[in-house]
């Protein structure tokens, strides 16, 4: 049987899959595979590990004759055509875990950044524009016993909840239903997002790109903000009106602004790449070697349980599958 993966990822997932010699395992490397290329390249596949980038459309699932599992390496899987696997009978799996620390702390490192102004002070200083202490230069606000809104309290909403009370910081959330129990655990407030915008210093977002979430975020959203308050998104960029924001950030609507993802990954909006009150990486928030490691070796025992094991994946996205 065939494993075809998409990208280089780390070594473990070799490791775990060379253990069974009934499969032929390739890894590819370079840039992402247009469309028509990963026709090419599934057409004699039992599985596919792919990565956030790559399009796994339903004409590439079509092209598949052999497919049993996609296993993709990321927690999304909005890359993916779930209504055309899940009519072929192809279990889509997604790798959760030991990222959920890595995403929030990443999300902490971006608020603490964009509050602090540490990327344009960093450049102020390597362009030689530093000459003498200024009482008033790159002048943030405190985050301590700030406000902190959460857009959606999942496994990575709650971490970082928990993180904010060494800030001290009141805590509120908005998600699709109230969860109960992570308030007892994190000190979360439940509120609408009206209010969570207009009262929160810190809008963090932490939901899935759905149908429900796509410009979640919008204009009249980033007009309910405070003038002071900071935006931070490291969950799906389309959450984010990207052209709203730049608005938003050049009229000062809001102070700051720190994304990881985008719209139309990997091309940066225009507007955004020319603001200096906005921080942009490059999709790292998960960059962590313990979380890359862990990403590789869930994605492997996911192609594994199907493969090999003849079970029902743990990680199953699809999971109307069999009804």
């Amino acid at each position: 049987m065939k494993v075809l993966i998409t990208r280089k990822i780390p070594r473990v997932v070799l490791d775990h899959l060379s253990k069974h010699t009934s499969l032929q395992i390739e890894m590819l490397e370079g840039e992402p595979l247009t469309e028509e290329q990963l026709i090419q390249k599934v057409q004699d596949v039992d599985a596919l590990l792919t990565i956030i980038p790559d399009q796994i459309t339903k004409a590439v699932i079509n092209a598949a004759p052999n497919l049993k599992v996609i296993s993709t390496y990321s927690v999304g899987y909005d890359h993916i055509d779930l209504k055309a696997a899940t009519e072929k009978g192809i279990p889509v799996t997604n790798t959760p875990g030991d990222l959920t620390e890595s995403v929030a702390e990443f999300t902490w490192a971006l608020i603490l950044a964009v509050a602090k102004k540490i990327v344009v002070s960093d450049k102020y200083v390597r362009s030689g524009c530093f000459k003498c202490w200024e009482p008033l230069l790159y002048m943030g606000p405190r985050i301590n016993e700030k406000t902190l809104g959460l857009v959606g309290l999942g496994s990575i909403g709650c971490h970082v909840a928990r993180m904010a009370k060494g800030f001290n910081m009141n805590v509120l959330y908005y998600d699709i239903k109230q969860n109960q129990k992570a308030e007892l655990e994190t000190g979360a407030k439940y509120v609408s997002l009206h209010d969570l915008l207009e009262k929160s210093d810190f809008v963090s977002i932490h939901v899935p790109l759905l149908p429900s979430t796509q410009h979640l975020i919008d204009l009249n959203a980033l007009k309910k903000m405070k003038p002071t308050a900071y935006l931070v998104n490291t969950s799906r960029g389309p959450v984010i009106d990207e052209d709203a924001l730049a608005k938003a950030l050049e009229e000062k609507w809001i102070e700051g602004a720190a994304l990881d993802v985008f719209e139309e990954e990997p091309h940066i909006y225009d507007k955004l790449m020319s603001l200096d009150n906005v921080i942009l990486t490059p999709h790292i928030a998960s960059a962590t070697r313990e979380a890359r490691i862990q990403m590789a070796r869930i994605a492997a025992e996911n192609i594994i349980e199907v493969l090999i094991n003849n079970k029902t994946p743990t990680n199953l996205v699809n999971r109307d599958l069999n009804a």
